[in-house]
């Protein structure tokens, strides 16, 4: 059985139908997991097929973009993206060069028309991982700020809306894979601490990233955030 099959999108920006493809739910069991839930997998990686992109205009979606835009959002992406755009069909087998061409379509696209920071979040975050599968670490990290910087907003503005535990946790995550110890230590701290929140694995997860933190910066010789020094979670 072939690992990719076809859906029909309509783009919402020019109207037109086409085909993209998606992976195969009984391949979508990852081997691996990192700490930001970056996935692996054995065979195809459903990440590559995520984004969704018009090939008549370049209008590029995931599943979290609004149903619909308006007037405005088609003439600013037009302007911006849509007139300079020449054929080019992506709907079939793609690899991580072709992903990551994607998902940067995306991106713009998100930005042009003023998508939520929570989506664009996301995709700076999935960029971010396509490096990682590349080992390419200095791109890694510059997308994992932009995606901590975005996270921060959607913390700022949408937290009343949306799943905070996980969102913290993964605000205190980004903070400490860029090193930034103090600061991870305090969203980690947050999850813990916060009686409103019973997401027991995000509480566990934080605890666990806590332990790490202390652990490096211990073996490193680094003086504890005072949290720690406070505390022994």
């Amino acid at each position: 059985m072939e690992p990719l099959f076809q859906i029909n999108v309509k783009c919402i920006c020019c109207d037109e139908s086409f085909q993209t493809s998606r992976v195969r739910p009984s391949l979508k069991k990852a081997v691996k997991t990192d700490t930001d839930f970056c996935s692996y997998f054995k065979t195809v990686n459903p990440d590559y097929y995520v984004v969704r992109v018009c090939p008549n205009c370049g209008f590029s979606t995931t599943e979290n973009f609004a149903e619909r835009i308006n007037d405005k959002q088609k003439s600013i992406y037009y302007e911006k993206i849509g007139n300079k755009w020449k054929f080019k069909d992506f709907g079939g087998e793609r690899t991580l060069n072709v992903a990551m061409e994607c998902y940067k379509l995306c991106l713009l696209t998100a930005q042009a028309i003023g998508e939520k920071d929570r989506v664009i979040a996301a995709l700076l975050h999935h960029i971010a991982w396509l490096y990682r599968y590349e080992g390419k670490k200095d791109q890694e990290n510059r997308f994992i700020q932009f995606a901590l910087d975005a996270y921060v907003r959607v913390y700022e503005t949408e937290r009343d809306s949306i799943s905070n535990a996980r969102l913290m946790y993964l605000i205190g995550e980004l903070n400490k894979r860029l090193g930034n110890f103090q600061e991870a230590v305090r969203w980690f701290g947050r999850v813990i601490q916060d009686k409103k929140i019973v997401d027991a694995a995000m509480i566990r997860a934080s605890r666990e990233q806590w332990q790490h933190i202390r652990e490096i910066m211990t073996g490193q010789g680094l003086e504890l955030p005072e949290e720690m020094q406070q505390s022994g979670t």
